[in-house]
């Protein structure tokens, strides 16, 4: 207790698309010299700005302040694929059914509150429509397995009562224009977000509504003292009497859950803009979204004007990094194989060029569990995001938010009912067998 030093800093490669497809954005001032405020909040991606609009909603006269370490939608926020998923999302099951029924439908519910505060925001800050659609997703099966991992998901649903309809070869290739996919599986809850404009018009939202954020400012220290918590940026330092850290698995950076916090560097690109002559081509709907059957597959977006262009989105081939750092090789190696899963899905588009390649950071704990709890008297945490970072980072935002002002939920109960993250098996086995796993299960799903 006492005093927490950031011993790294993550490092990403690739400018991510997502971003760079939408009109620059003006920079926010970073943080120079000393300030103080009500609260502090270590982080400005989902979970930071949901449990800033939370605070506001709780006691409006709170003073907030967002420390973001890069620009808003430049960190890992404009890195996400953005599925705002509302059923279980397992990433470690075989069909993404979670650990029983009535976790599952107890999940479920949060995740449609989130979704909902999520479009009461849209709501609010005038986000335009086409950057958040309740449109639903596919989960795409290109193979034998990848048919039954969506059977079994489906009796999973039919046990839950939730909606969802089989589609055939000839439905797919009416949706996604290709005749690679055998099958899937359309479930209506999801909302699919333009991650960057989202996130975008949700922090511009904030400001108006009197919530400071300073872009280009690293939290490198936090320090607890009488007032409350001191935290130390590169050129400046702000007072609080409370924090919340919404860095995800930056946490363990600052010395919590060492051991217990898996780092997994993801990768993806994103086409340029298809010619109409491409867009004949390939045919299809303007817009859908699709997650493998099998969780190790890969995902494929399809996105229009709305979101910044007529564009495909694909993501796929993950690894292991401790130290939460990529390199430009990595991702090298990684657009060589998303290339040619590309080509395969959509031969009459072969050769389009990806205008951008990015590498992203997911966190994983072992038993599935976040961390949003009071870590120290007045310093909260709204963390590790298992591979849903818009969905499960705002339901973090929100409980964190509730837990700092005295309230008690269904979320904050949720989380604080969970367990502590599992215990990692030490370095460097965690490594080589999580990185041998990853490539078994990748060569199993490999056409998915």
């Amino acid at each position: 207790m006492g005093s927490h030093r950031a011993i790294r800093t993550p490092v990403l490669n690739g400018p991510a698309g997502w971003n760079a497809i939408l009109p620059p954005a003006a920079p926010r001032a970073r943080l120079e010299g000393q300030a103080g405020c009500d609260v502090a909040i270590v982080g400005g991606g989902f979970a930071g700005l949901s449990a800033a609009r939370r605070l506001h909603q709780i006691d409006p006269a709170l003073d907030g302040v967002v420390l973001q370490a890069s620009r808003i939608a430049e960190g890992g926020t404009r890195r996400n694929s953005g599925f705002m998923i509302d059923l279980p999302h397992e990433l470690t099951s075989s069909d993404y059914a979670g650990s029983g029924d009535s976790h599952d439908r107890q999940l479920t519910a949060l995740n449609r509150h989130a979704i909902d505060f999520a479009a009461q925001a849209v709501a609010e800050y005038a986000i335009p429509e086409g950057w958040f659609q309740r449109a639903g997703k596919i989960n795409a099966a290109a193979s034998a397995p990848g048919l039954a991992a969506n059977e079994s998901y489906a009796r999973h649903l039919r046990d839950l009562g939730e909606a969802h309809e089989m589609l055939d070869a000839q439905a797919m290739r009416e949706i996604t224009g290709t005749g690679y996919y055998q099958g899937g599986l359309y479930t209506p809850g999801t909302a699919m977000i333009q991650p960057a404009g989202y996130v975008r018009g949700f922090a511009a939202g904030l400001e108006r509504a009197g919530v400071r954020i300073h872009e280009d400012s690293p939290v490198t220290r936090i320090e607890s003292n009488a007032q409350g918590w001191r935290l130390e940026t590169v050129q400046g330092s702000v007072q609080a009497q409370r924090v919340v850290m919404a860095n995800n698995g930056h946490l363990e950076s600052f010395g919590f859950k060492r051991g217990r916090l898996m780092h997994i560097m993801l990768n993806a690109c994103m086409t340029e803009e298809l010619s109409p002559e491409a867009l004949r081509a390939l045919g299809g709907h303007e817009c859908w979204g699709a997650t493998p059957a099998d969780p190790m597959g890969t995902t494929v977006r399809r996105i229009g004007p709305a979101q910044g262009g007529n564009r495909i989105v694909i993501r796929q081939g993950g690894y292991y990094r401790p130290n939460m750092q990529t390199s430009a090789g990595d991702l090298s190696r990684l657009v060589e194989h998303m290339r040619r899963k590309f080509d395969a899905r959509f031969p009459m588009l072969k050769g389009l060029r990806f205008e951008y390649c990015w590498s992203g950071h997911l966190c994983l704990s072992r038993n599935g569990v976040s961390v949003m709890r009071e870590l120290e008297p007045g310093l909260f945490a709204a963390c590790v995001d298992n591979g849903l970072g818009t969905t499960r980072s705002t339901l973090t935002g929100i409980g964190a938010a509730e837990m700092l002002c005295g309230q008690s939920s269904t979320i904050t109960a949720f989380f604080t009912a969970e367990a502590e993250p599992s215990r990692l098996p030490p370095h460097p086995f965690d490594t080589i067998g999580a990185n041998a796993y990853m490539r078994w299960k990748e060569w199993q799903s490999r056409l998915e």
